[in-house]
């Protein structure tokens, strides 16, 4: 195994600069001379892109940004021990010691077990002293490797503080026990260097504390006992819980991961508070539960929740369904929709149907009826899915079943998407109402496989049956009626409002609304009715707006943006082109004010001219990729370029001209390369 430093990897008494860029890009270079990586601008990318997750800065006068990348050749430690020390977001104020942790994308277990036990050994006042004293690279190094060379210990066991006895009950001094369970994104530094904040904050206070550290080098879990015994739980993490389930029930305290590192002593405070408050915020029961009751989350909340479940879920059935109608049209012509049942019934590839004028004869009009009905099948599972889904995200399991029975009513009844909605949020407060009731022991097992299911389907849909199916079947009629008479200015006006919708989150819930809108009416849609084709068309293109635009804008004038997002505008253009409006988020995120307005106006003008041309598309998904889907192709490109411009030059503009803030400068970075260096606030992005 190579050495993790060695002393041309070492920065003493140096000046790099004030802001954190220039200190990674530094370290980075010292990393890529000594032959440990392929390139300094794919480690300095990835390490800035780390770094505007969250700030690496912690107490103590250290900062340890770090990164996994493709460049890395090896796990590496790079160190700069400043002369001007610079603000990497710890609270207590700048870092005069700075790590650079990188880490090969497929770094071997002992080679990460070594890392976080030296990200660990951080915590420790008298190895900081040291590291401070030092005299010389060479001695920096010893102090280094005699850290990690003892045979590491397993990162993911559980911590204990010594006076605890694992797996008991036992408190100190009346006290509950604590759990913890820390994790970070890549799981290199602050998970492990959380996990120890907190013990050694518990053994301080007298409480028994056992973490689990969720981070690259290993996961060993928590004994169950060990958990069953503890009071609260405290889930100091960046990512998902993995095994959250395990928790269930327990009060418990979400923070990020570094302020388990900044704050360890609130947060075993607030644990302990958490344990007597029998109103506090207690883990579900499954993995895909919330973080706390339903006491505890608001019901808007909890309805956005349910709603985006729903629509998540039912996506790959309209995507996957829609393309294949697509290629159904494709293959076997548009008069395919009156011959597809009897052709896929009555045929096979041994007894083709009569080919027609079709340009493969009796095949492609097989297959493309064999591409329609699946397709069609696929659609077909639209309004159940959302409704089964979105019951499933208020009700868990037991809900799913009466959620796609609600669904499959408001279907035959033609109450559509919109009966599909209340179908399931009704299903899933039947459900949710029954699971909460005391039940004798031996029923129950069969509460959440047969008396929730089979009472919360008859209640919801016994009410779409009888009470609401019928007004909502008439208001989904008028609707439709209303699209399909729309021409001239309302049809260019509902374009415009549709994207301004894809543009205002980007993916977020009111993207999500103006989707699910037009996938919902492609089920009625057919050759004497386009509107729907044309909604479709409308609000695909202005989703491919903003990412598209993100991209042109940093060809356009790259200065105005950080290596990481341009390094992400070259991914955006992929994505815009594929409709996945997500590829503009990094932008936004670090930019609100500047980039959602601008990417509104583009895709607001793009949904209007789509509408106004009377372009149609018959794929829900896709981008560019199902042009042979999209009637008036052309048109289609020019709505996109035209809105993509818009937006693109707008923010541009609004980057140089609207409340530029004065600490963004442009420098020359050591080899040449210009880059855009920002504040610590300037790198957060998604």
């Amino acid at each position: 195994m190579s050495a993790l430093i060695t002393p041309e990897l070492v920065a003493l008494d140096t000046n790099l600069g004030s802001e954190p860029a220039s200190v990674i890009r530094h370290l980075a270079g010292l990393i890529a001379g000594a032959g440990r990586a392929t390139e300094v601008d794919g480690l300095y990318a990835d390490a800035l892109a780390r770094e505007a997750k969250t700030s690496t800065g912690i107490p103590g006068g250290l900062a340890i940004p770090h990164c996994r990348s493709a460049a890395v050749l090896e796990p590496t430690l790079a160190l700069a021990r400043l002369s001007t020390p610079v603000d990497f977001g710890a609270a207590d104020g700048p870092a005069d010691l700075v790590f650079f942790i990188a880490a090969p994308e497929g770094a071997d277990q002992e080679h990460l077990k070594i890392l976080a036990k030296l990200a660990r050994s951080l915590m420790k006042k008298d190895f900081t002293a040291a590291l401070r004293a030092a005299s010389s690279s060479d001695e920096i190094v010893d102090l280094v490797t005699a850290v990690v060379t003892p045979a590491p210990v397993s990162a993911g066991a559980a911590h204990a503080a010594p006076s605890a006895n694992a797996g008991t009950s036992a408190s100190v001094a009346g006290r509950p026990t604590l759990v913890a369970v820390t994790a970070c994104p890549t799981g290199i530094a602050h998970t492990y260097m959380a996990a120890d904040s907190l013990v050694a904050a518990a053994k301080a206070a007298g409480i028994d504390l056992q973490v689990e550290t969720q981070g690259s080098a290993g996961l060993t879990p928590l004994d169950p006992a060990v958990i069953a015994a503890a009071g609260a739980v405290i889930f100091a993490v960046d990512v998902d819980v993995r095994g959250r389930e395990r928790f269930a029930g327990k009060p418990v305290i979400n923070a990020p991961v570094k302020r388990g590192i900044d704050e360890p002593d609130r947060l075993i405070q607030e644990a302990l508070a958490a344990a007597t408050n029998p109103n506090a915020r207690r883990v579900g029961g499954t993995l895909d539960a919330s973080e706390s009751t339903e006491k505890a989350e608001h019901v808007g909340q909890k309805l956005k929740r349910a709603l985006l479940t729903g629509v998540s879920y039912m996506i790959p059935f309209v995507a996957g369904g829609g393309l294949l109608i697509a290629l159904g049209f494709l293959l076997g012509g548009y008069q395919i929709t009156e011959i597809a049942d009897k052709v896929v019934l009555e045929n096979s590839l041994l007894n083709l149907p009569d080919g027609g004028a079709n340009l493969l004869g009796g095949f492609g009009v097989y297959l493309g009826a064999v591409f329609f009905k699946i397709g069609a099948i696929s659609m077909g599972f639209l309004v159940p899915a959302l409704a089964g889904y979105i019951s499933y995200a208020i009700a868990d399991r037991p809900g799913i079943a009466p959620g796609f029975v609600a669904g499959a009513v408001a279907g035959f009844m033609g109450a559509g998407f919109l009966g599909g909605i209340v179908g399931g949020l009704l299903a899933g407060v039947v459900a949710a109402s029954f699971g909460k009731l005391s039940v004798p022991r031996w029923l129950r097992s069969l509460m959440p496989v047969v008396i929730i299911p089979l009472v919360a389907s008859i209640v919801a849909s016994g009410l779409m049956f009888i009470v609401l199916g019928g007004p909502i079947a008439a208001l989904t009629a008028g609707l439709n009626s209303w699209l399909n008479g729309m021409t001239g200015t309302s049809a260019v006006i509902l374009g415009l409002i549709l994207g301004l919708m894809m543009a205002f989150d980007l993916g977020g819930p009111v993207n999500k609304v103006a989707y699910a809108f037009a996938v919902a009416g492609l089920g009625a849609a057919s050759l004497t009715n386009q509107a729907p084709w044309q909604i479709m068309a409308a609000v695909m293109a202005a989703g491919m707006v903003p990412p598209l635009a993100m991209a042109l804008a940093t060809v356009i004038d790259r200065k105005l943006f950080s290596l990481a997002e341009r390094e992400n505008g070259k991914a955006a253009w992929l994505l815009g082109a594929s409709f996945i409006s997500e590829g503009a988020i990094p932008f936004a995120a670090a930019d609100v004010f500047r980039v959602i307005p601008a990417s509104m106006l583009g895709a607001g003008i793009t949904g209007a001219l789509s509408m106004a041309w009377g372009i149609t598309s018959k794929a829900p998904h896709g981008g560019i990729f199902v042009f042979f889907a999209i009637d008036n192709f052309l048109l289609f490109l020019l709505a996109i370029v035209i809105g993509t411009v818009v937006s693109a030059f707008t923010v541009v503009g609004l980057k140089r001209y609207v409340g530029r803030k004065p600490q963004a400068a442009q420098t020359d970075l050591p080899d040449g390369t210009d880059a855009t260096t920002t504040t610590q606030a300037s790198l957060q992005t998604a």
